[in-house]
């Protein structure tokens, strides 16, 4: 009986619930071990992308920074191109009054002389035509503040109120750009002092003036 049962116990096959039951422990503390781990990766993806946009704003504000070096160095060359040119067109002007300048010292004769600097004068008016450069309308023209700057004013009826009677220094415009304005002088209408003044200064003139001898 006992080989017998040895025997039997030898042949009976072995029991895999507890291996079962101890996988299923190692699965599970592997399970919860690993919980965390989605977390980290979604930091590190959080990380990953706030690196590539950094990289990117980094960049982005590199081009900016060249784009804006490249536009100022386009803005000062034009600038410099464009005095370049102006200064090139003037030129001939200086030229021909240092040459004007030579004649007066050398020569008596103040006709030529005179003719010499008009013919300087259309030579800049040529040269301010191309430039665009265009003179501002003053004498006889009626004041306009946004063209002219009234440096006096001329009690007179000989001309309209706010008509300009006068120019000191001529204004000049580019285009609809007023490059300086007119210095002019405006006229105004007479004051009754100054009315009352003339009328007694020429009453009085007429009472001065001695009697005509009668012819006999």
């Amino acid at each position: 009986m006992n080989e017998n049962q040895e025997f039997e116990g030898g042949n009976q096959e072995p029991d895999d619930s507890a291996e079962e039951e101890q996988d299923e422990g190692h699965a599970t503390e592997g399970a919860q071990a690993e919980d965390p781990q989605p977390e980290l990766s979604e930091l590190e993806q959080a990380r990953n992308e706030r690196n590539r946009m950094k990289d990117q704003l980094l960049r982005i504000a590199a081009d900016f920074e060249n784009f804006r070096k490249r536009s100022r160095r386009e803005i000062e060359d034009t600038r410099q191109r464009a005095i370049e040119d102006t200064l090139r067109e003037v030129l001939p002007v200086v030229d021909n009054l240092e040459r004007a300048a030579q004649a007066a010292r050398e020569t008596t004769d103040v006709q030529a002389l005179a003719e010499g600097v008009d013919m300087v004068l259309r030579g800049f008016e040529d040269i301010a035509s191309r430039l665009g450069l265009l003179r501002v309308a003053s004498i006889g023209e009626r004041f306009d503040p946004a063209l002219h700057d009234a440096m006096q004013q001329i009690e007179t009826d000989e001309h309209p109120p706010g008509a300009i009677v006068a120019e000191i220094v001529p204004g000049y415009r580019i285009g609809e750009k007023l490059l300086r304005p007119a210095m002019v002088v405006v006229a105004r209408p007479p004051s009754a002092a100054s009315s009352a003044k003339q009328e007694g200064a020429e009453s009085s003139g007429a009472e001065d003036d001695p009697p005509k001898a009668d012819s006999e």
